[in-house]
């Protein structure tokens, strides 16, 4: 029972979040910065140490990963952003499919990473076990059990060509959670879905612990998986 009012609280609180946010009409009426500035993207903290995820992902992995990786990725987006502007301000395209794809790969690596680290928590204190009321009716209605959803995705990540990802989507049509993969950040991606739960299954996220032993990684990370912030991104996502 404790459960489920846990939940609901969640939900309310991101619907709050919701709410808070300024409607399109005030945006457009409002300009924060001049007409066709592109937004800078800052890399956001780690919501929790280093090491807090340990023995299951270990701080230096965690370290390089957040600071180098997606910081990488957060100057890439804005680095291809700053391009395009440029394209639009001399009317020279030449180059708007290289900065489009890098946009792409790059804008994929930062909201990818940016939703990994809040779906995983401290093993125990929020990560870990397995999700309860309406997170896991609905996971039930979508695959049939969650053992069944659980082997889905450990053979959709552990299955990807290369480097990649293994995402949960919540599916605002039929109201159902699907399993998809993406290779780099962004190829394989579906339209009209939402990714709410992810496991990075580049190897930059488990070599230096797990060497080439993804599997052992895959099983690892479902002990740190933070059904709380899962559940308020699929009602989020609704």
């Amino acid at each position: 029972m404790s459960d489920r009012r846990d939940f609901i609280k969640a939900t309310a609180v991101g619907a709050l979040g919701l709410a808070a946010l300024p409607s399109a009409a005030s945006l457009a009426a409002t300009p924060l910065v001049p007409s066709g500035t592109p937004t800078k993207h800052e890399l956001p903290p780690l919501p929790y140490a280093y090491d807090a995820l340990e023995p299951h992902i270990d701080a230096q992995t965690m370290q390089l990963h957040h600071d180098k990786h997606h910081a990488a990725y957060v100057a890439g987006l804005n680095k291809a952003e700053d391009e395009l502007a440029k394209a639009r301000a001399s009317g020279d395209f030449a180059l708007v499919q290289h900065w489009s794809k890098q946009a792409a790969f790059h804008g994929g690596g930062h909201f990818l990473h940016s939703m990994f680290w809040t779906v995983m928590a401290p093993s125990g204190k929020g990560g870990g076990g397995e999700p309860s009321g309406a997170l896991m009716d609905l996971i039930v209605r979508s695959f049939g059990s969650f053992d069944a959803f659980k082997k889905q995705l450990n053979a959709a990540a552990a299955a990807v060509e290369g480097s990649g990802w293994g995402l949960v989507h919540f599916r605002p049509s039929d109201g159902s959670l699907i399993i998809l993969q993406a290779e780099n950040q962004h190829k394989l991606s579906s339209w009209g879905s939402t990714p709410v739960l992810g496991i990075d299954v580049w190897e930059h996220a488990y070599y230096l612990k797990y060497q080439n032993k993804r599997a052992d990684y895959i099983a690892a990370w479902w002990n740190v998986v933070n059904w709380a912030e899962v559940a308020r991104r699929v009602e989020s996502a609704r």
